[in-house]
């Protein structure tokens, strides 16, 4: 898988990363470096760490399903791409009771009975396992094709923290306008990148 390939499945992967990163963004009245920093070190770390422990775990049968294997990647990530693509039309705005948490308890006068903090560890902790799911069936193809898996991993992770970070900026300047939009451009370079691998696996 050359760079240019790799860049672009990295992108498809961190759509849903970003899509968080976004209701992070607009989840606070003013945000700070911190905040933005902080989204993208849980997203992009946990972006590299999932699909290395699919390529681990592929790797156990990958030398068996050698004469499938641009078909199950193929699958594993047009799947991937279809529910990005499906979710894309489904959220027009930001639940931010699953993706940013609750909203804090108040008193009858307005005032809020605790701190609330949407970057706290308990909060970002779930979200950064939740987006990086389709990380780690991507990484299962990994097993499958060609790949430096180390250096995958890690370029991975580098570009879902630039996103993300772009993210949570994104949505405390312009809201909810490019979330759905991302989802579906991640979802569609996946489809493709999928299609792409199946093509040179038959031709092979």
């Amino acid at each position: 898988m050359s760079t240019a390939e790799l860049f672009l499945l990295a992108v498809g992967l961190s759509m849903d990363a970003f899509a968080v990163a976004v209701c992070k963004g607009l989840s606070v009245k003013r945000i700070k470096l911190i905040n933005i920093v902080t989204v993208g070190l849980y997203f992009g770390i946990f972006q590299a760490l999932m699909p290395s422990l699919g390529y681990l775990l592929g790797s156990q049968f990958a030398d068996k399903l050698q004469q499938w294997d641009h078909w199950i990647a193929f699958i594993l990530l047009a799947v991937i791409g279809a529910r990005a693509i499906k979710e894309s039309f489904e959220k027009d705005d930001c639940d931010c009771e699953n993706e940013c948490g609750p909203e804090p308890e108040t008193t009858k006068n307005g005032k809020s009975k605790k701190s609330f903090n949407p970057f706290s560890p308990a909060l970002m902790f779930p979200m950064a396992i939740a987006t990086s799911i389709d990380a780690l069936a991507a990484g299962l193809s990994f097993s499958f094709i060609e790949i430096n898996i180390v250096y995958a991993v890690t370029f991975i992770g580098i570009v879902t923290f630039i996103l993300s970070m772009i993210g949570v900026k994104c949505g405390a300047v312009f809201g909810i306008k490019f979330k759905s939009r991302a989802e579906f451009s991640g979802g569609l370079i996946l489809i493709l990148l999928g299609l792409k691998i199946l093509i040179e696996g038959l031709m092979a």
